[in-house]
């Protein structure tokens, strides 16, 4: 059995699931659990608790009257589709291309598996096997299922079920404007290794993810006539939970949102309190930052030269308390769009303080210096208020 961190005192860190049961159950970290990342395990569960508690939002809101189903109506017995054999095509060739590559290149797969995934590699002989193979099926499938005379029925279509289709939305633009505001706010590491930047598992700007999220929520919206302030509503417990949900992963796969070097002693009133949620060297982190661990034969062996404030762990504090504040506000706020107002307000303040501590890019702004996150928070906060005034003023209430 491999020997835990000297250190017992401080958290142990999970770069991925191997470490996690090693920890756990005392087998041997850097198995094949480590093609696991736990910060990517920990985002996927987020936006499942998310979609959760939207679920039931949406479900709350159309039971009080704020939404009109949608009639939708479905052709059955019709055989597949051009665009569904194409689209199965391309999945078989990503599905088995990747993984066969993956599996003949596991220590490459395993070291880094975003570089494989988001990456041109491929094993094509068996990515157009397998592309054939689904097309074909697809095809038989769609001929088994076919009928002499196809039938139309209709279905009303609540919001709460396109619930997953919104959920899909959202992760693309999450991640896809997390990334993105990230790269702006490293346009230098950005140059000198675009490929990397961009197929890296850190790297990840709350801001731009909730950004990008909500425009292609909001399109979907558009496109489907789901009346925009009542989902508004709907979605702000939903997002605090899952975004608070997601610190987790970066506390525990040290992701690189760690706060500023705190060298301070800790607090009196703090006695209580482990010492990791002052201070904390983020050991075995993800990302290999920091000085080598004494002892360590691990794959992540390093730990911060200096301990740090542990913010991803305060973020996760401060963001359940938001959730428990509009928890208990969603029934008894009655002006439509006044929750989500109020969301913007919270995090915009949550986002402002912790910052305070925060390692990050700073900009000149007016004389002032500013991260990306502060400018963003500034913003939504006055639109926050502006928000609540225009809301309290010109709409109706419930």
């Amino acid at each position: 059995k491999t020997p835990k961190h000297p250190n017992t005192q401080t958290l142990y860190m999970y770069p991925d699931l191997s470490y996690l049961f090693h920890d756990l159950i005392g087998t041997s970290p850097d198995n094949w659990l480590s093609i696991f990342k736990t910060f990517g395990f920990v985002l996927a569960l987020s936006f499942l608790v998310s979609a959760l508690v939207f679920n039931i939002e949406l479900r709350r809101k159309a039971k009080e009257g704020f939404y009109v189903p949608d009639v939708v109506k479905i052709t059955e017995g019709l055989p597949a589709s051009i665009g569904e054999i194409l689209s199965n095509a391309i999945a078989g060739l990503l599905i088995f291309g990747k993984g066969l590559y993956a599996y003949l290149h596991y220590a490459e797969f395993r070291h880094d598996p975003a570089s494989v995934i988001l990456s041109g590699k491929m094993h094509w002989i068996g990515g157009i096997l397998g592309a054939a193979a689904l097309a074909g099926f697809t095809w038989w499938d769609g001929q088994r299922r076919k009928l002499p005379e196809p039938k139309v029925t209709e279905r009303k279509l609540y919001p709460h079920d396109r619930l997953s289709e919104m959920t899909v939305m959202a992760a693309i633009g999450g991640i896809l404007g997390a990334k993105l505001f990230d790269l702006f706010d490293n346009w230098e590491s950005f140059i000198q290794d675009p490929i990397g930047s961009l197929t890296s598992g850190g790297g990840l700007a709350f801001f731009g993810g909730l950004v990008m999220g909500f425009v292609m929520v909001v399109w979907y919206m558009w496109r489907h006539n789901i009346p925009f302030w009542p989902t508004a509503d709907a979605v702000a417990p939903s997002l605090t939970a899952g975004y608070g949900f997601g610190r987790i992963g970066c506390q525990l796969s040290g992701d690189g949102d760690w706060g500023i070097d705190n060298l301070a002693p800790k607090p009196d009133w703090m006695s209580f309190l482990p010492d990791w949620m002052w201070t904390y060297r983020y050991p075995h982190n993800v990302l290999k930052e920091g000085v080598p661990i004494e002892g360590c034969q691990f794959d992540y062996c390093r730990e911060l030269a200096n301990p740090v404030f542990p913010t991803p762990f305060y973020e996760v504090i401060m963001m359940s308390i938001i959730f428990l504040i509009l928890w208990s506000l969603r029934s008894r706020i009655k002006t439509v769009g006044m929750m989500f107002f109020i969301y913007l307000g919270l995090i915009a303040v949550e986002r402002f303080i912790i910052e305070k501590i925060r390692v990050n890019v700073v900009h000149e702004v007016l004389g002032f210096q500013l991260t990306q996150a502060e400018i963003i928070s500034i913003c939504l906060f006055l639109i926050s208020l502006g928000g609540m005034v225009y809301v309290t003023k010109f709409r109706e209430k419930a």
